[in-house]
């Protein structure tokens, strides 16, 4: 079944909004480790909205799992991952108005970014993936970009629902069997939550789901290992 990997941005988010110290996401990513999270995401954005670089030297220091980081193609945001000690990186798009991550990377777009930042990060050990929309055209570029990984891009099918979310599930299918096909290995990310989880978690080849902002939500009425336990019986359940 998929590892479940817990992005914590949203426990940044929340401390962010007073300037404050509390809550402390390395403190909450401990916890979350201690719930069975296998894995700590979190993105350290160009704006830092919410991690700090502070906060990413503390999670290499600190936690037992994997850390993924996802960054943008920022030259010095690329320097800062190489120098971060991180395991595992995740290049997503970025756009200073959005909210969050509004869609996935365009591979064919940014194919010379890429190729000056996919070397460096493989360089320094680190397990490359690229975040995509679920389009034939981006897993062919990302098969060829250097990366091992992509991690698909879930919102189209968490935003859906009937027959349209049905349509972005078989998207996803489709996806992940062109991207084994050609040597990828496959995560997936994005406005999963308990509700929908199910049928993506039992996608076949599906190795890692990053999800973050409907556990801590749920982690706000029912503690953190409460949050984490459920989601990862979905998972197993699917």
């Amino acid at each position: 079944m998929p590892r479940l990997h817990v992005n914590i941005d949203h426990v940044a988010t929340l401390r962010q909004a007073r300037g404050g110290t509390e809550p402390d996401p390395v403190l909450w990513a401990l916890a979350a480790e201690a719930a069975g999270a296998q894995g700590i995401t979190c993105h350290l954005r160009k704006d830092r909205r919410h991690i700090q670089d502070e906060d990413v030297r503390q999670l290499r220091a600190r936690i037992g799992t994997l850390l993924n980081l996802e960054l943008s193609l920022a030259g010095e945001i690329v320097d800062i991952a190489i120098a971060s000690g991180a395991e595992a990186f995740c290049l997503v798009p970025e756009n200073r108005k959005e909210v969050t991550t509004e869609g996935g990377l365009d591979v064919i777009g940014e194919e010379h970014r890429l190729a000056a930042a996919i070397p460096r990060l493989n360089a320094v050990g680190g397990i490359v993936s690229l975040f995509i929309d679920p389009e034939p055209a981006q897993v062919r570029a990302a098969a060829t970009s250097g990366a091992a990984f992509v991690e698909l891009h879930t919102g189209a099918y968490a935003g859906a629902s009937g027959v349209d979310q049905l349509r972005e599930l078989k998207r996803l299918s489709e996806a992940t069997s062109l991207a084994l096909e050609l040597g990828l290995r496959v995560n997936a990310g994005h406005g999963l939550n308990y509700q929908n989880v199910g049928p993506v978690a039992a996608l076949p080849g599906i190795e890692e789901l990053n999800i973050g902002h409907s556990i801590v939500s749920r982690a706000v009425f029912d503690g953190v290992e409460s949050a984490i336990r459920r989601m990862k019986t979905l998972i197993a359940g699917a």
